[in-house]
């Protein structure tokens, strides 16, 4: 039963439209290297080395931090593609997005999703994964 309660709480969204703070709280996988070349949605060419992600329905071009609920290790990437193929996932993270987080070996995590600072998204343009 408990978890199923934790299970609900983590399916809980709070948004950030116009204004208002947009919490998720879901899981997190990130892209197959098939992908790699490839087009996004907002015409970008999909490269696994830039801070990058996929969502459903937040606005293109949106920067978001995500967070590790187990380790709190979190990074913040650009919403550039559409996407998420499983229902239990909320987020697809670029390869570099996902090993910053400690998402590669286990393929998928429990996070946090909450619109980023303003002021700190400036560091997603020129941050690779090295």
């Amino acid at each position: 039963m408990r978890t199923v309660t934790i299970i609900i709480l983590l399916l809980v969204t709070a948004y950030k439209l116009h204004g208002q703070i947009k919490v998720e709280f879901g899981r997190a996988s990130y892209y197959a290297d098939s992908f790699n070349g490839k087009r996004t949605s907002n015409g970008e060419i999909y490269d696994p080395h830039k801070l990058t992600g996929a969502h459903k329905s937040l606005p293109l071009n949106t920067y978001v931090k995500i967070t590790v609920i187990k380790t709190g290790k979190s990074v913040i990437v650009k919403i550039n593609d559409r996407g998420v193929l499983h229902d239990d996932v909320i987020i697809d993270l670029s390869y570099a997005a996902a090993k910053k987080i400690g998402l590669v070996e286990p393929g998928v995590l429990d996070v946090k999703l909450e619109y980023a600072d303003p002021l700190d998204s400036y560091k997603v343009l020129e941050d690779k994964y090295h």
